[in-house]
Order: structure tokens, then C-alpha cells, then sequence
């Protein structure tokens, strides 16, 4: 077996159908050389018999189950689906993430030709079309990270000395040694991963990529960062500034410290604190004055949602809009004859839009490609799958119900 893919799913039953859609769609690798492990941790959702009728076990005899009957964490998780994998190659990847036809074998090209690599990360795009920065990350020293809690990494990005904790000093569109690889992400090998040890059972979400990544260098291996593109819908589908997430992030880098850098830990520990009352109180302020906004906007939030389609199934588009109740333009288009100009700022300063295209006439790649060129944040990636009747984007998914 060349690559084990494993994915942990908690509640995102069509964000994993896409990403399942995606690999499928893999150039350059054969369905029979890949297998891929879905770990539910206990989702409310139905995700796994939506995805075993989606991919049914006569197709797709390497697409394996585990289910937990609680939510037991990332890298537990992970760890029961390395025990079972026959990969030469493991792949960690979230579920909300969309590949590139050729993401797969650029990197396992890359793989091929070095020696010296422990893990892998990709060029993660977010949903306008924008360059992630936890594409790649330097590692989170004491003082990388008090560069990061009090604003230094912000106000100076590219620096060496004061931006290293997003390394926004190297190329995004260039291989690079970096020190850590994203869990959203992350290639490595059966040998490094074993000899490694997996994953640290200590965090229960975050920080286990971090504390993955410098323990593959602490073996000898080198990390690095392939400029192959992919979508990662966490911007949108993770709340970063809710107290959970501030939170859980800090007591990750706690424990993370306490592991690795035990001087400095009690030392650290207060600088913690302060950022986790200080995040969690502009968290529970904007909360607030969301709140009265909306209060005193009432009309605001129902505003139509404005969409943009490109392909040629506009009568089905045109009968989802219906159900909907959401306005899409239709352009009768394919990729031989994109339409000029779709993605300029100008077309979409009325607010929040999304292009859609058809995935029976673009590949997730090209989509991809249109965006990195063009990013704008008013304009965000949607995709039409017309054998599945769905319509996906990073924060809704409509389902055209036949009558």
C-alpha cells in the first residue's frame, strides 16, 4: 500500500463528503494504492452512515471505519488509525480541507526525491482565495511565542527575529525547510511516525501537530513545505475568538512547554493566564457588540445570500435557489470559456459572495488557481456537485430536494 489517509470527523458530515470527493478525484495515484481510515469520535450527526451510502463499500473497499462512542481527542484518535494502517506513506488530514487533483502526487513526488524528511505540509489556501499562515510555522520557543502573545509577530510579520512564529519571511511559492507542519495537513512516513512514537495522547485538540513536528526533528528528521495548493475552510468553521478556543489553544502551548522546555514553563505560565483572560474578554466584547448591532439592525442578517454559478446545470441551480430562497446568477460557462472578470473586486463589493462553480466542468484545481490569483475577501470559493445535488460552501450546504 502507498499512502493511508486518516481523517478524524466530529460533526461535519459534508465538509468529509468533499474532502472524500477530492481525493477520489487524485491524479497521478490509483485508487487501489491509497486506503483511508474515517475516525468518528462520536458524532451527532449521522457522518457515518451519510458517508457509507455516499461511498458505498463495493466501490471503495479501502474506505475504513472507526467509530469511538466518545469524543476521545485528535491525536488518540489518530493513534488507533496508525496502528491499522499499511501505508508506506501516512497522511494526517482534516476533513474540512479540499485537495488539488494533483496535491497528493506533488507530494509524494517531493517525498520521493529526500531522505531527510520527518513531515510534510502544503500551501493552504482560505476560502477568498488567501494564503493561510499555519501553512507553516516556526517553532513556538519561549520567545517565538511571546513574540506572538504580545503583538511583535503582528507588527512585524516578516522579520526574522520578531515574525518567526508564521515565518512570513520565506516564499510561500518556493519549497522551504520550516520547523512546523499544520495537523490540517501533515505527510509523513510509516518509518518516521513509528519511530517517533505517534501522536502525544496529552492534548486533546491542538498542539499535537506542534509537539508532532519538533519531536520529528528532535529524531533527526527535517520538516518541510511543499507550495502545492489546497483549501482549508478553518477560518470559517473554527471560532477563534470564542473563549473554548483561546482556551484549549493556551493550555495546549502549556503543556507543550511543560514537555519541552521545563525552565521556562513556570515562567511562562502567567503570560498564559494574561492571554487567555485578554483574548477571552475582546471575545465576550465583540460578542456583545454583535449583539447590539444585530439588535439594532434587525433586517441586516436577511439580506440574501448572493452567489455567483458557472456551468451548465442552471436549471438545477435555478430550482435550489427556489427552495432556498437565495439569489444566484447563472453564467453558462465551462473552463474553455471561463468568463472574464467574474473574480474583480468590482463584481463583488454588494457583500459576502460566492462563486460556485460546477464540478462537472472545473476541477477542484483550477478553482484553486483562480482564487490564488485573485484573492479578495468579498469573495469566497463554492462548488456544485450535480451527482450529489449540493451545493457547498465554507459555511452552508444546500441540498436540491427533487419534488
Amino acid at each position: 500500500m502507498l499512502l493511508s489517509i486518516i481523517i478524524i470527523n466530529y460533526n461535519v458530515k459534508y465538509f468529509l463528503e468533499q474532502c472524500l470527493d477530492s481525493i477520489y478525484r487524485s491524479r497521478g495515484i490509483a485508487h487501489e494504492d491509497l486506503e483511508i481510515f474515517i475516525v468518528d469520535n462520536h458524532s451527532k450527526d449521522n457522518s457515518i452512515p451519510h458517508i457509507k451510502h455516499r461511498f458505498p463499500a463495493d466501490k471503495y473497499p479501502n474506505l475504513h471505519y472507526i467509530n469511538n462512542q466518545r469524543n476521545i481527542g485528535f491525536g488518540k484518535a489518530n493513534n488507533q488509525a496508525i496502528r491499522r494502517a499499511a501505508g508506506d506513506y501516512l497522511l494526517f488530514l482534516n476533513p474540512d480541507t479540499v485537495l488539488g487533483e494533483d496535491t497528493l502526487a506533488d507530494v509524494i513526488r517531493f517525498a520521493r526525491g529526500r531522505s531527510d524528511w520527518g513531515v510534510i505540509g502544503v500551501k493552504m489556501l482560505q476560502s477568498d482565495g488567501s494564503f493561510a499562515r499555519e501553512s507553516r510555522r516556526g517553532l513556538p520557543t519561549p520567545w517565538v511565542s511571546f513574540c506572538k502573545m504580545s503583538g511583535l509577530q503582528a507588527l512585524m510579520p516578516r522579520s526574522r527575529t520578531f515574525g518567526r512564529y508564521y515565518m512570513e519571511y520565506l516564499d510561500e511559492d518556493r519549497e522551504n525547510m520550516i520547523d512546523i507542519v499544520s495537523g490540517a495537513f501533515m505527510l509523513t512516513s510509516a518509518k518516521a511516525i513509528r519511530k517517533t512514537g505517534g501522536f502525544d495522547e496529552d492534548y486533546f485538540m491542538y498542539g499535537e501537530d506542534i509537539d508532532l513536528s519538533y519531536r520529528m526533528r528532535l529524531q533527526g528528521y527535517r520538516n518541510y513545505y511543499v507550495p502545492t495548493p489546497m483549501l482549508h475552510y478553518k477560518g470559517e468553521s473554527t471560532k477563534k475568538n470564542s473563549y473554548h478556543y483561546v482556551h484549549v489553544f493556551y493550555e495546549a502551548m502549556y503543556i507543550f512547554f511543560k514537555k519541552h522546555f521545563r525552565r521556562s514553563a513556570p515562567l511562562l505560565a502567567p503570560a498564559i493566564q494574561t492571554a487567555i483572560v485578554t483574548k477571552a474578554l475582546f471575545a465576550f466584547i465583540s460578542y456583545q457588540l454583535k449583539s447590539i448591532h444585530h439588535y439594532l439592525n434587525p433586517f441586516e442578517s436577511h439580506i440574501p445570500q448572493q452567489m455567483m454559478y458557472i456551468g451548465h446545470h442552471e436549471g438545477d441551480i435555478q430550482e435550489l435557489a427556489s427552495q432556498y430562497g437565495i439569489h444566484i446568477q447563472c453564467l453558462h460557462h465551462d473552463s474553455t470559456t471561463l468568463p472574464q472578470g467574474h473574480l474583480s473586486p468590482e463584481v463583488h463589493m454588494a457583500g459576502q459572495n460566492h462563486v460556485v462553480y460546477d464540478l462537472d466542468n472545473y476541477s477542484y484545481s483550477e478553482v484553486l488557481r483562480l482564487f490564488m490569483s485573485h484573492p479578495d475577501p468579498k469573495c469566497h470559493i463554492g462548488f456544485y456537485h450535480p451527482d450529489r445535488n449540493m451545493l457547498t460552501t465554507g459555511g452552508k450546504v444546500f441540498h436540491l430536494v427533487r419534488q
